[in-house]
């Protein structure tokens, strides 16, 4: 009972929160009030404003009631006109009566009944507050004077036939339709709605003028000439077009009162409206208007997004955009929020360019103008991001935005995305293909230093060329490089292909090898039916397949063949062997066999005979005649494929390096880096330490408690330097390290990477510069943004000219914003080569050739580049969705398990027997099963002297005679400078009088006078070259760096390089050739089974022929 009492009573209903949230029916409500609430005003004026002026579509229904009652009333008046025959009397009574039938009046009544009753409803529902204001209005006035007669005649009928000047409701006609398409277009702020809106209110007044004056002066006339409505019309008409006959005038002055009337508000409205017109049409010139959208389904576009649109960028695009057949019948429709430039709006004006490139002013950020645009219809989109902005995170930043926005509005429409920086790639991951351009940047960077020139190897891969520039050059060079440029990647499939058809069921390797043999097409790489991975040189252990598709390098797709047969295939019989002489080696491709020239490429030490795998077996040990070429097999032996485990590593016993001066051991480990810069960063097997270095051992000019070494000779490195300067050390040089570290680069040829933040003379001398093969310079991030576009890369082209005066044999490769601007990399002055070489490029311009500025010297050594010319890349993707992927494949940036790798070797001496380029394509198939796919050659060249290379020699000015000085000076001075010539004159003139003095005085300050003389002469004589020596070894000697290591002679000054892609079979080997081949992958296959032992694994390496070990990187 106590438990009960204590107990705590439930609570209401009320406050239960079960019941609040569930509900209760016992709840009491008898205090509730039901509350309807309203968006508009619940009276009768509100639901009325509602119905005839705020409801779109019910006031679009009153308006064209409205317009048709005002034409009708035109109408009625006309009819009128024509059943009145005043007769031939001239009374002034005419003018104010008239014969009006009585069908005719009752219409004109009723309508004006309704006509009265809408406009006093109108006025009543607009009522602000000022009567006056509203009743006073023109409009109203015009109602008024053309509805209130009609009515009184009803209560009046003796004033029936009273004249009412009804043909004045065209005015509320044209007030009318301007409201009717103003209900129209409301929600639709556009253009050209509103240049339609003006061109139909221009034609409106004009027809308005000329009713009003037909009628008026048709009326008046009745008490004059009497004319009839079409003579009236006939006069207007003459008079409104200035031509003036006089066969019809007025004849009263009340009419002729009316035509000077009509034609002061001609004059006066008439230029406000073209005004007005002329204004929209400017407006609508700088947007562009709109895409038809009955051209959009009918015909195919697509819609170029950028920030700033620049004439460089719109001829790329253009240019090589419609280089593909199957698209010149495609509409571009670029979509750019700033206003188009004077540049691209005359080259816009051009008939090739004006009937299929649409310009509109918009942001993609806008839905109106993405339908302006028929994104939604659109074949793809491509997003470009501006590389000139200071910000470059910031323009990724508005990338992602217009990409985000376009997949939002059209989500079936193709994107192809342009981005600046890695880190922000996996925004726009989303797009069907994204081009990440510090990553191709830094990648094409770092192979260069090992490959050399392969900016310019892809850079001719992914442009269109037909391979016609320089055919007409008379230097050899020019016309095979050139030749050489127009081959491009391509694609078939094996069943539907002549060229690799016959080689279903063979080896990859054998395809490759006979398809270049017999058609001279490069089979780079496979695509298996069933895998949407793409393998670069899968190897021999790969079949192929009929549903395979094959990617080739050709000069032209197989498509655009012609097979031409020789008569021996013809008749049946068999054709003679492709390498049994040259002189009979078949041409397929469109090379010729090059002459034997000179080479000289800088620190070419051949390798060591006894391991070269390209050096011919001798027969019984003796060196007698070399046996020919193995043939390539058509399904590959697996006892003679050596199992190659790059894991274990056995055959580089340099698992530990310890330097010369015995420094502390260097371990190496194979794995993928522990940590990723950023997401989206493919991962790929790398050469790592052991053990994670110190942070403060990373500073190469500082010493710490590890180590005191304080400049690259402490460090004792055994391999070349290759030092990159750079602004900042950004996320993007991941993937320049990555390339030079991967784990099939041997590790004895590993060069160390100096990242150089700074580049003074100082900090390049303390970094090893002259310990250096390559020295890598990016541009600068915060020069990209000038006032003159083209004055973007001044920083970079100066600091590269300086570092290439004062360390000539240096090779600098550098990455430029304009491509233009190449020609200004290693500039002389007086070299008349370059002149040359810049009237060919002239010339190929003008020719419309897209590589007009690949004959530059130092584009076609791979020593410049501008990333600019990969935006090709994501254009051609369009047509060749596989683009991307390949150049990322060769590039390093991805890595498919069983895809090959890009890399090179040199020839020697000992490789000359193979003599030609087909039978180096045979042996390496057979042996190693490697691809190779170009050549980069080197010639010697006489340049034409320049200032700067004129040297003259001190020592040997000692013995020569007065007589000589006098000819070599007059021989000097064409090329020295007169200041320089006057000055040689003096220390001449100086050293006369100090012999001289010399045999008068027998002093002890003979000899001093005599030294100081020497040296005058001998500073005054020396050249620029020497100048810019001693000033290098002297800041050397200041930093206390020793001086050994710096040679200034030995420079590649008089040598040319160039790029040759996919050769003839028949073109002749060079020595120094260095050919670019791809390697298949050495962890495609590796074997399950446990590794064998150390001995045995080396044992098969000395038994079997092994490439990898002579490549020279």
């Amino acid at each position: 009972m106590e438990q009960q009492e204590t107990e705590v009573p439930p609570l209401p209903p009320r406050f239960r929160f079960r019941d609040l949230l569930l509900g209760d029916q016992n709840f009491q409500n008898d205090d509730r009030v039901q509350v309807e609430f309203y968006v508009n005003e619940n009276t009768f004026k509100e639901r009325l404003k509602l119905f005839f002026i705020k409801n779109q579509r019910s006031s679009l229904r009153i308006r064209v009631f409205n317009f048709s009652l005002k034409l009708l009333t035109c109408l009625l008046y006309t009819i009128r006109v024509v059943t009145d025959n005043p007769g031939q009397s001239h009374e002034w009574g005419l003018i104010f009566w008239v014969d009006r039938k009585l069908p005719v009046w009752a219409i004109q009544v009723i309508v004006a009944i309704i006509s009265f009753l809408e406009t006093m409803l109108l006025m009543y529902l607009s009522y602000k507050g000022n009567i006056w204001e509203q009743i006073f209005q023109v409009s109203f006035l015009l109602e008024m004077i053309n509805t209130v007669p009609f009515i009184i005649t009803i209560f009046w009928p003796s004033i029936r036939n009273i004249f009412i000047p009804v043909f004045l409701n065209c005015w509320l006609a044209k007030c009318a339709l301007e409201n009717m398409i103003n209900d129209v277009h409301r929600a639709i702020q556009r253009t050209n709605s509103a240049m339609f809106n003006q061109v139909l209110i221009l034609i409106c007044t004009l027809l308005c003028l000329v009713f009003t004056g037909t009628c008026g002066i048709q009326h008046l006339e009745r008490a004059g000439k009497n004319l009839s409505l079409f003579n009236s019309f006939y006069f207007c008409i003459v008079t409104f077009s200035t031509v003036g006959f006089g066969d019809v005038t007025p004849r009263i002055w009340p009419s002729q009162l009316l035509v000077v009337i009509m034609i002061c508000v001609a004059l006066v409205v008439l230029p406000l409206q073209f005004e007005e017109l002329i204004y929209l049409w400017m407006e609508r010139q700088k947007s562009g208007g709109n895409y038809s959208r009955h051209r959009a389904q009918t015909e195919k576009h697509v819609v170029l997004c950028v920030s700033g649109l620049k004439i460089d960028l719109l001829m790329d695009f253009l240019n090589e955009f419609y280089a593909h057949p199957r698209l010149q019948d495609y509409y571009v429709v670029i979509l750019c929020p700033s206003e188009m430039d004077l540049q691209v709006r005359r080259v816009l004006q051009i008939p090739l360019w004006s009937q299929r490139v649409i310009y509109l002013q918009g942001s993609v950020l806008k839905d109106q103008d993405l339908m302006r645009a028929k994104m939604d219809d659109a074949e793809a989109c491509f997003i470009l991001s501006s590389r000139n902005e200071v910000d470059r995170m910031a323009a990724d930043h508005q990338t992602i935005l217009r990409a985000w926005a376009v997949k939002d509005f059209a989500p079936n429409c193709p994107l192809y995305v342009q981005i600046l920086k890695p880190e922000n790639k996996f925004h726009v991951k989303f797009a069907d293909h994204v081009v990440c351009e510090e990553e191709f940047k830094y990648a094409m960077l770092a192979l260069n230093c090992v490959c050399p020139a392969t900016s310019t190897l892809v850079t001719l891969l992914v442009h269109t060329s037909r391979g016609r520039e320089g055919q007409q050059s008379p230097e050899q060079w020019q016309r095979q490089y050139g030749c050489c440029s127009g081959n491009e990647v391509y694609h078939i499939r094996v069943c539907d292909s002549k060229f690799f058809g016959e080689y279903n069921g063979k080896s990859f390797t054998y395809a490759s090898f006979h398809a270049h043999k017999k058609y001279g097409v490069c089979l780079i790489g496979i695509k298996r039916e069933d895998n949407k991975s793409i393998l670069l040189n899968p190897g021999p252990r790969h079949i192929m397949a009929a549903n395979d598709t094959c990617y080739y390098i050709n000069i032209t797709k197989e498509e655009n063949s012609a097979f031409i047969f020789n008569q021996e295939e013809r008749k049946g019989r068999p054709a003679v062997g492709l390498f049994e002489g040259p002189s009979q080696l078949p041409v397929h491709s469109i090379l010729a066999s090059m002459g034997t020239v000179a080479i000289d490429l800088q620190n070419a030490s051949p390798p060591d005979p006894s391991g070269g795998k390209l050096v011919p077996p001798t027969v019984n040990g003796t060196g007698g005649r070399r046996p020919s070429i193995a043939p390539v097999q058509e399904i590959a032996d697996s006892s003679s494929i050596l199992p190659c485990d790059l894991l274990s590593d056995q055959s580089e016993d340099d698992s530990v390096f310890t330097d010369e001066k015995g420094h502390s051991p260097t371990e190496y480990v194979k794995g993928y880096p522990p940590n990723s810069p950023y997401i989206g960063s493919s991962p790929t097997l790398c050469h790592l330490l052991a053990e994670k270095a110190p942070f403060c051992c990373l500073r190469l000019d500082q010493g710490c408690r590890h180590n005191s070494f304080e400049d690259a000779k402490a460090y004792g490195f055994k391999n070349k330097l290759i030092i990159v300067s750079a602004e900042t050390a950004g996320n993007g040089l991941y993937n320049f390290i990555v390339p030079l570290r991967a784990y099939y680069r041997p590790r004895k040829e590993l060069n160390p990477i100096v990242l150089l933040l700074d580049n003074p003379l100082d900090s390049l001398l303390q970094c090893g510069i002259i310990y250096a093969d390559n020295l890598v310079v990016v541009d600068k991030e915060s020069t990209m943004s000038a006032e003159e576009d083209y004055m973007a890369d001044a920083k970079t082209i100066v600091n590269v000219q300086t570092m290439f005066r004062l360390f000539p044999s240096l090779s600098i490769i550098t990455e430029l914003t304009h491509p233009s601007n190449m020609r200004f990399m290693q500039f002389r002055a007086k070299d008349c080569y370059s002149l040359a070489l810049s009237k060919l490029e002239k010339k190929e311009r003008d020719k419309g050739s897209n590589l007009a500025f690949m004959f530059r010297l130092p584009f076609a050594a791979g020593r410049v580049f501008s990333i600019s010319m990969l935006d090709t890349l994501l254009y051609q993707s369009f047509v060749k969705d596989y683009m991307i992927l390949i150049a990322r494949l060769l590039l390093g940036l991805d890595t498919t398990p069983g895809s090959g790798f890009l890399c090179a070797m040199k020839v020697t001496e000992e490789d000359l027997w193979i003599s030609t380029y087909g039978r180096l394509f045979q042996k390496l198939c057979a042996s190693s099963a490697e691809i190779p796919i170009g050549i980069y050659r080197t010639e010697s060249h006489i340049f034409p002297t320049s200032e700067s290379q004129v040297s003259v020699s001190a020592d040997d000015c000692e013995d020569t005679k007065e007589r000589a000085d006098e000819s070599r000076s007059t021989e000097q001075s064409s090329d020295h400078p007169l200041l320089r010539k006057k000055s040689m004159q003096w220390a001449r003139r100086l050293s006369k009088k100090s012999v001289r003095w010399q045999g008068v005085n027998r002093d002890s300050s003979r000899d001093h006078a005599q030294r100081i003389a020497q040296q005058r002469l001998n500073l005054y004589r020396r050249s620029e070259r020497e100048e810019l020596s001693e000033l290098v070894r002297n800041r050397m000697r200041h930093l206390g760096l020793p001086t050994s290591g710096y040679d200034e002679q030995n420079d590649h000054q008089n040598t040319l390089s160039y790029v040759l892609i996919n050769p003839s079979p028949d073109t002749r080997l060079e020595l120094n050739d260095i050919v670019y081949l791809i390697r298949s992958d050495p962890l495609a296959h590796v074997p399950e089974v446990p590794p064998v032992h150390s001995s045995s694994l080396k044992e098969r390496h000395e038994s079997s022929v092994d490439i990898r070990e002579d490549t020279e990187l």
